[in-house]
């Protein structure tokens, strides 16, 4: 009798129990979650993001001298009004009263293109981190918009949670 392979030995733990995806029912259908008995708590996202663009591009943000206005002003409203409104493009998030958005631009002369950074708080029943990453890419897909005229090549990229705080699952912070 020749062994054909060798056998392994049986491990003592066992493998992780996969997690349940919160927003799929029992059948695999997509739901919205219902969070009316959970206790409301103050909640907090920060999430960012960066464009890079020609030089030309950035140069014509820092002097003003797009046609269609001050870019990153436009930017940080757009991501504010976005942030207010991200129920109505994700699905199923929830409608929120949100107490605070922050959307801050920077122009990074290294990287030939602007940082974002986008903050939302609120007290509810769930987070802010849908807000907080709908309010950094908007604002970035605000300044692609008004500055396409001089470099249609842009990227944006790095868009992600950087911390969240509040509610069961705790406080996390991008590593």
């Amino acid at each position: 009798m020749k062994k054909t392979e060798a056998r392994r030995p049986k491990s003592k733990t066992r493998a992780p129990k996969p997690r349940k995806l919160s927003h799929v029912n029992r059948a695999g259908e997509a739901t919205m979650v219902d969070v009316g008995l959970k206790v409301p708590t103050v909640r907090f996202a920060k999430a960012a993001g960066r464009i890079r663009m020609t030089s030309a591009a950035l140069r014509a943000i820092q002097a003003n001298a797009i046609k269609k206005g001050d870019v990153l002003g436009v930017a940080r409203v757009a991501g504010i009004q976005a942030a207010k409104r991200t129920a109505e493009l994700i699905p199923l998030c929830h409608p929120l009263q949100i107490t605070d958005v922050q959307v801050a631009l920077t122009i990074d002369t290294k990287l030939t293109g602007v940082l974002v950074e986008a903050s939302v708080r609120t007290t509810a029943q769930t987070g802010v981190e849908m807000e907080a990453l709908i309010a950094a890419s908007v604002a970035l897909l605000t300044v692609y918009d008004m500055t396409k005229s001089i470099d249609k090549g842009m990227v944006i990229e790095r868009v992600r949670l950087l911390e969240k705080t509040g509610g069961k699952s705790g406080d996390w912070r991008a590593r």
